[in-house]
C-alpha cells in the first residue's frame, strides 16, 4: 500500500521544505555563527527537519535531544500532562540553545519545555519550528524562526506522524480523516 493513497492534500511540498530550511539555516548562521549554540532537537517529529537545517547552516554548533510528549491513546489529541521521556546530555548552562520543533500547537508543550530548559541557565533560548499553527495556540510562546504557518488540519509527514507512521513521506500532507477517525 503506498502511503501517498492516505493524503487528503499536501500542504507543504517538498520543494517548499528545501527553500525554506536553507533559508532558515542562513538566518540562523547569521545569528549564531560566533555563538556556538547547542541545538535542542524535539523528538521525534524534529529529526528530518533538523537533519536538513544543520546541512544549511554554516557555523560551529553541537547537537542535542529531548523527548517530550504530551500525547496520549489515538496520539491526534494532546492529554494537557507533559512528560519528559529523554532528557539532554548536555549541560546548557551559559550556553545559547536553539530548540528545534516541529510543530507548535496549543504551546503547552514547548511552554513545559522553555520553562524547564530556564532552570538551566543558559545564556539565551530561542526556538525554530517547522510549522506553527497558530489557530490552536492556547499558552504564547516566542517563536524565533518559523518555517510555515499551516491551518488547523492534522498532518503528517517530514518527520510528524501518525501512529509512528507516515514520518518518511518528504512533504507535510493533511492525512484523510478517515484513517484516525
Amino acid at each position: 500500500m503506498r502511503l501517498d493513497a492516505d493524503i487528503a492534500e499536501v500542504l507543504v511540498s517538498r520543494e517548499e521544505i528545501e527553500r525554506r530550511t536553507h533559508e532558515l539555516g542562513a538566518q540562523i548562521t547569521q545569528d549564531f555563527v560566533e555563538l556556538n549554540p547547542v541545538l535542542v532537537c524535539v523528538l521525534k517529529g524534529a529529526l528530518m527537519f533538523l537533519g536538513d537545517l544543520m546541512r544549511n547552516m554554516d557555523m560551529h554548533f553541537e547537537v542535542d535531544f529531548m523527548a517530550i510528549s504530551s500525547y496520549g491513546g489515538t496520539r491526534t489529541e494532546s492529554t494537557g500532562v507533559v512528560r519528559i521521556l529523554m532528557d539532554l546530555a548536555t549541560n546548557i548552562q551559559g550556553r545559547h540553545v536553539l530548540i528545534i520543533e516541529d510543530i507548535v500547537d496549543t504551546g503547552r508543550t514547548l511552554t513545559y519545555m522553555l520553562q524547564n530548559l530556564q532552570t538551566r541557565q543558559p545564556a539565551s533560548m530561542r526556538v525554530c519550528t517547522l510549522l506553527d499553527k497558530p489557530t490552536r495556540r492556547q499558552l504564547y510562546v516566542p517563536l524565533t524562526y518559523v518555517g510555515f504557518e499551516i491551518p488547523d488540519k492534522f498532518v503528517i509527514g517530514y518527520g510528524l506522524d501518525y501512529g509512528e507512521h507516515y514520518r518518511n513521506l518528504p512533504y507535510v500532507g493533511v492525512l484523510r480523516p478517515e484513517k484516525y477517525t
